[in-house]
Formats: C-alpha cells, structure tokens, sequence
C-alpha cells in the first residue's frame, strides 16, 4: 500500500492581532486560528506560520499572559491543547520558533518578528533544526539603515515520515518588502516582487535550500510579498527549478499575477503566498485552500492573509542510489 499522504499549511498569522488591525495580539484570534486548524480532516502534519512574535508591549498589551515569560507561540499553543481538549482527541503537534527581529526602545520591547513551524509527531520525526540560528536572508540595499531594517530569516527542518522513514526538508520565510532605495521600484508599476532586493533575497534562499537539503525532498513554505509571473517568482521557477504546489494541482495560472489573491489590505488584493518543492515531491492537492475574501473560507476574516493548504507524496529515492545523511541544521 502506498504511504499516507502528507499534508502542510503555510499561513501568515498577523501576529494573531488581525482584530486589531495588527496593532496588538488578543485572546480571541488565537482560539479562531487554533479551531479552524483543528477543524481540517485530515488534519495537516506541518504548519508553517509567518509573523509571530517573540514577548513585546504589542504581543501583550490586549492579552493577558499566563506567566511573565510566555511566548505568543505558547500562548497560541495553549490555546491548540484547549481546541483538541475540547474535542476529545490528542493534541498531536510540537512546535518551534525561529526567532528573526528586535524593536526595542532602549531596554523597552515594542515588537518582535519571527517564523514558527508545527510538527505532528504522531507521523513525522524532527532530525535536525536551526531554532537556535535562522539563516539571514536580508538584503541591506541601504547599509545605514541596516541595525533598523527588519531581519529576514529562513528556518529550516529535516523530517522523516515514521511510516517509511523518508526524510522531508522544511524551509519557512518571509521576504522583504520591495525596496524604494532602486530605480527599478519607481520605474515599473507592479512593486511586489519586483524589489532588487527581493532578489538578492530569492537567490540567497535558493542557495540555502540547494546547500541544506542535500538532494533529498523539500519544501520551502512563506509570504514572499511576490506574486505569480513576478521576477522573483520567474526566479525561484525558471532558474532554480522549484515547483510551486497550486500551479502544479492546476489551482492558479502562473502567468496571471493577480488571479488568486493569498492576502488583501483595504480593496487591494494580491497573490503574495506561495509553497515550492522539489526533489522528489509530487502535488497531489490544494483542497481547502481559498482566495482571499472567500467568506465559505474557515479562515476567513482570522488574518490578512490567508492560509495555502496542500497535499503531496514523497517519492522513494531510485532503487540504485544510497541514503543521504542528515544534512546539518
């Protein structure tokens, strides 16, 4: 028989703050986030999520921390362990953050940034990390105002399903904005994705994930402010050869930028979201995963962005070739 498919979310939270506009974090996203995660069936084995904080004044302000140390992602996975509670099942999920960026006024914590990924270790085992060091992405186009620019990060795991011992490389991020410091900004009229230093950007994760995952079967989940048949986008396509998940099910056309919106700010909607793979990963779905403003969406409303949702199978190396050690975190 063949091994159970493998399923992934990769969702741009806001900080759990999209209630107030992303000013503050509540109680109340969390608990919707949560239940709507529980809610798939099946239930997805890796989560990626983008924009979450460490402990700052934004992150605690309009949410009352259960000890003076709690992270948002505790606090959030709190609110996983009530869900399952709640419904009578186990709360299968471990959880780690990759911390990116600090804003501090003085010994003040304002805001910070940063990744997390959920591991359902009922069906994957976690070899190795880089919790402990996130690999800096950031391109600096203006290199005095690099101490204020916020820090882009890639995390990075190396999995293996317990069904058959096959190992899964995770990559999560979160690129730049593009920036205003080039001609190229005020000389094209689509901005996102188009950034020289969204570029400088994509290369330096491609160049992680060729180094990290060691030929063996990854994924690289996160909002990467591009959309479809932008010069990032072309990028990570055409020149290092990744394959992106709703283009592979035939959910979007990867030659219209605006035709399946992943996030919205006022009326503006944009394609912003993506999951690539490679090396031995084959698409099989995209179920549950709705454009942005979708109001039959059970994330709607929870973020401004929304959440990609995708089954694959991992393919087994050829016959001939030899197993690859863990790569380093």
């Amino acid at each position: 028989m063949a091994p159970t498919p493998i399923r992934i979310v990769s969702y741009n939270v806001r900080y759990f703050g999209h209630a107030l506009r992303g000013l503050a974090s509540t109680l109340g996203p969390k608990r919707r986030v949560a239940a709507a995660l529980a809610a798939l069936n099946p239930l997805p084995d890796i989560v990626c999520l983008q924009e979450v904080e460490t402990q700052s004044f934004r992150s605690n302000v309009a949410h009352r921390r259960t000890r003076p140390d709690e992270t948002q992602l505790e606090a959030f996975m709190g609110r996983m362990e009530e869900t399952f509670a709640n419904l009578r099942r186990p709360m299968p999920y471990e959880a780690f953050y990759f911390r990116a960026h600090h804003y501090k006024l003085g010994e003040f914590s304002l805001y910070t940034t940063g990744l997390a990924i959920l591991v359902n270790t009922q069906r994957l085992a976690v070899d190795t990390h880089n919790v402990d060091s996130p690999h800096h992405i950031t391109h600096h186009h203006v290199r005095a105002l690099r101490e204020r620019k916020q820090s882009r990060i890639c995390a990075h795991m190396r999995l293996r399903r317990l069904e058959d011992g096959l190992p899964l490389h995770i990559f999560n991020t979160h690129l730049s904005l593009p920036t205003p410091f080039s001609r190229v900004f005020w000389a094209t009229r689509e901005k996102m994705g188009n950034g020289i230093n969204q570029l400088h950007e994509a290369r330096a994760l491609a160049q992680l994930v060729r180094a990290r995952s060691n030929s063996e079967p990854f994924l690289i989940c996160g909002d990467f402010n591009s959309p479809p048949a932008s010069p990032v986008f072309h990028y990570l396509c055409d020149e290092a050869c990744f394959i992106d998940a709703q283009a592979a099910v035939g959910q979007i056309n990867p030659r219209l930028p605006r035709g399946f919106p992943t996030a919205g700010f006022m009326h503006m909607r944009m394609h912003l979201d993506h999951i690539f793979s490679g090396g031995g990963v084959r698409w099989l779905d995209a179920d549950e995963t709705c454009p942005f403003g979708d109001v039959r969406s059970r994330f709607h409303g929870l973020s401004d962005h929304m959440p990609l949702i995708a089954r694959f199978q991992l393919e087994p190396p050829p016959a001939h070739a030899e197993p690859s050690a863990p790569a380093g975190a």
